[in-house]
Parts: structure tokens; C-alpha cells; sequence
């Protein structure tokens, strides 16, 4: 499997710039920071992904963006800027037009992030990180985590099984829903049996008993150091920008944002280096290994 420079950072410093980015992206309602969100998002799904991420934007964040595109200006009439009337008679308004845009590409880049959340922030690292504190939520996160994945392999498994053992149940409206019924069953059982399992093994090894100690494998660096530190500093730009109302912008009544100032192309600035951190990260870090390997 292809390793990234920022998925082998120490995972408490992943962890918040996940929450960092998370946040920004549904806090700030700027255009830009959306516009830079949205794109960043996808670059690095894509990056992680590969053709997985471009289906996954292609046939289920793109379609969930467009329809809260249009719901938006369909059912919220508010707005100063009448463009025209619905059949209703409702108006439809520019302003709810672009705050419907708005929201699709806050919606989108969230669903992204947490994409790119689940491939960096694995469930081992969810445990190493709240396992002492809060441990029974720790392993229920992690089992959440691994839960669609397996479930979708095991449903493979069952499915091929009982078409080979009863390939008439492949015609038919009636057989195939026979068929689905017995296979989603048997998932149901497998499912809480496997629960039951994974609770009574870490139960035997002690999971969240007090003084048990634990092997890790992660180790804060110099690295990791250096990258905390920046992404703190950055946060502290972006409350400062808030605290200033840099990046207030008004949809309704009527558009409004702040004049183009340059503490606001500092924000901005920050704002995307921010977000580029991992892709920056990734990128040096593939450069480095082909100077490697061109001197070896």
C-alpha cells in the first residue's frame, strides 16, 4: 500500500488539523474559503483515493451538492434581488441562490474531509488516541470505523456463496427477494456475533481496566513538533480573523462581504496553506524518495 507523509505523522497532530479543517470549512461562509475548501478537499481525496475519490465526488457529493443547490432557492424567498417568479408565485431571489450554492459546497467539502479522515485516521489510531481516556467510546469509534468495509467484504462472501448453492434463486423477482432476505439475515447474525467477539476478546485483554499499559508504535518527533506548532499558529490567525470579522460575509437581505484589505489576502493566504499542509507534505515527500532513488 502507498504510504503518505502525513498519514505517519504522530496521529494526535492528524487529528487536529482534521478538526481544524472540518471546522473552517463549516464555519467560515466565506466564498473564497468555501471555493478553497472545496477544491483542496477533493485534490487530496483524490491524491489518497485516486479514481476511488473521483467516483465518490462524481455520483454521491456532486448530486447531494446540487440538490441542496436548488432546494435552497425553491422553499427560501428572502432576498432583496428579484430575478423572477416561480409558478407559485414565490420570488426567486439571487441572494438565495448563491447561499443555496454556498451551503452545497460547505456540504461537499465536509463529506470530503471526513472521506479523507476515514483513509488517514484508522481505527488503530482512533484507539491510541482516546483508549485511555475515554475507552468504551474508543472502541466503539473504531469498530464503527472498520464496520462498513468489512461489512461490504462479508456481504460479497455470503452473497457468491448462496448463488452457488442455489443459482434459481438468480431469476425471478420472488427468488431474488428470497435470496436478499436470507442473505441480509445472515449478515444481521454475523454482525452481532462479531460484535460479541471483538467486546469479550478486548475484555480479555483487559481493554480500559485501570494501569494497563499498551505497545505503540507512534512517536512525537521533531517533525511532528514543527507541524503542531504550525497549524496552532494558523489557528490562532483564523480566530484572530474571526475575532476582527475579516471573513464576515451577508447573504440576506442582500450581499455583503468585507473590502479587499491585506489582513484579508493575509487570512486567505494562511487560510490555504492551511489546508495544502498534507498535499504539500506528500509531495516533498515523493520528491525525495525519486532524488533517492536516482543516486542509488
Amino acid at each position: 500500500m502507498k504510504r503518505h507523509a502525513f498519514s505517519d505523522c504522530h496521529p494526535a497532530v492528524t487529528f487536529l488539523w482534521f478538526v481544524s479543517v472540518i471546522a473552517l470549512s463549516v464555519c467560515v461562509m466565506h466564498p473564497i474559503c468555501l471555493t478553497i475548501s472545496v477544491l483542496v478537499s477533493f485534490l487530496y481525496n483524490a491524491h489518497l483515493k485516486g479514481r476511488k475519490a473521483v467516483h465518490f465526488a462524481a455520483f454521491r457529493v456532486l448530486p447531494l451538492m446540487l440538490i441542496t443547490a436548488f432546494v435552497n432557492p425553491a422553499f427560501t424567498h428572502k432576498g432583496m434581488t428579484i430575478l423572477t417568479y416561480l409558478p407559485s408565485g414565490n420570488p426567486l431571489t439571487l441572494e438565495s441562490i448563491l447561499y443555496g450554492i454556498a451551503a452545497a459546497a460547505m456540504i461537499g467539502a465536509a463529506l470530503q474531509w471526513f472521506s479523507c479522515y476515514n483513509e488517514v485516521m484508522t481505527s488503530d489510531k482512533a484507539v491510541y488516541l482516546f483508549g485511555r481516556i475515554i475507552p468504551a467510546l474508543s472502541l466503539v469509534i473504531s469498530m464503527a470505523l472498520r464496520f462498513v468495509p468489512r461489512f461490504s467484504a462479508q456481504y460479497k462472501k455470503v452473497h457468491e456463496a448462496r448463488q452457488m448453492l442455489h443459482p434459481e434463486e438468480a431469476s425471478g423477482f420472488i427468488n431474488r427477494m428470497k435470496s436478499g432476505v436470507a442473505v441480509l439475515s445472515s449478515m444481521i447474525t454475523w454482525s452481532l456475533e462479531d460484535a460479541v467477539e471483538t467486546g469479550d476478546s478486548m475484555r480479555g485483554r483487559g481493554y480500559g481496566l485501570p494501569g494497563r499499559t499498551a505497545y505503540s508504535i507512534y512517536r512525537f518527533d521533531a517533525r511532528d513538533c514543527g507541524l503542531l506548532l504550525w497549524i496552532l499558529g494558523s489557528l490562532g490567525i483564523m480566530i484572530a480573523g474571526r475575532v476582527l470579522h475579516l471573513t464576515d460575509f451577508r447573504y440576506y437581505p442582500f450581499i455583503q462581504g468585507k473590502e479587499a484589505t491585506p489582513l484579508l489576502g493575509l487570512y486567505m493566504i494562511v487560510y490555504a496553506a492551511l489546508f495544502v499542509t498534507p498535499l504539500v507534505l506528500d509531495l516533498m515527500e515523493e520528491r525525495n524518495f525519486r532524488r533517492l532513488r536516482e543516486h542509488t
